[in-house]
């Protein structure tokens, strides 16, 4: 009985232990720090992509096999869709000027951590202009414990930003003040990076 009793209770600090993991103040966590190295060469990547000619990806399959790649001239937006396997991904982004090796190992990267999209959003700090890279992540464990949907998204800044005694993300000029993006509240993951849970990736 004793032995009983006590594997009854491992089970339940097991159990405890798991859904604590999927708490939304620890999976944004967990999930950065677990796939550290993938995510910071992601984003070098995509910036490195970015600026010589503006792309936005969007994985739209809970496989990972289709992605939506928008692909941005002067004047005219392009958006197709391919099967990544396919070769027709490649004829397209060397049709448009893109650097097709490094487009493909940033999907497949994004593939390998299962991060649904990413983009860059332009935004003002004392009347200059700055850029801020956005990684969206959809958990499937956490949405099928909570049966919600729910889309973690990550922002990269350039230099350490400031945040308060709860970890969320204050203005730069008026320490006090919450800075909100795209009227969304974000907490701290590390100096450089925080993230914010919403209903959709963009």
């Amino acid at each position: 009985m004793n032995v009983l009793k006590y594997i009854s209770y491992l089970l339940m600090l097991l159990l405890l232990s798991s859904c604590a993991s999927l708490l939304p103040q620890n999976f944004a966590k967990n999930y950065y720090n677990s796939n550290e190295k993938t995510i910071i060469k992601i984003e070098k990547l995509y910036n490195k992509i970015y600026k010589v000619k503006p792309i936005v990806a969007e994985f739209t399959d809970i496989d990972f096999n289709y992605v939506l790649i928008e692909m941005k001239t002067d004047s005219i937006r392009y958006i197709y869709e391919f099967n990544i396997k396919e070769k027709k991904i490649q004829d397209t982004l060397q049709k448009f000027g893109y650097d097709t090796l490094t487009v493909m190992n940033l999907i497949r990267d994004m593939k390998s951590i299962k991060c649904t999209w990413i983009n860059t959003l332009d935004y003002y700090v004392d009347e200059k202009m700055q850029s801020l890279t956005f990684m969206s992540i959809r958990p499937v464990a956490f949405e099928a414990l909570f049966a919600n949907k729910k889309y973690y998204t990550l922002a990269f800044y350039k230099q350490p930003q400031y945040y308060d005694a709860e970890g969320k993300l204050l203005d730069k000029r008026y320490r006090k003040r919450l800075r909100k993006v795209n009227n969304e509240i974000f907490w701290r993951i590390n100096d450089k990076v925080c993230y914010t849970i919403i209903n959709h990736f963009r």
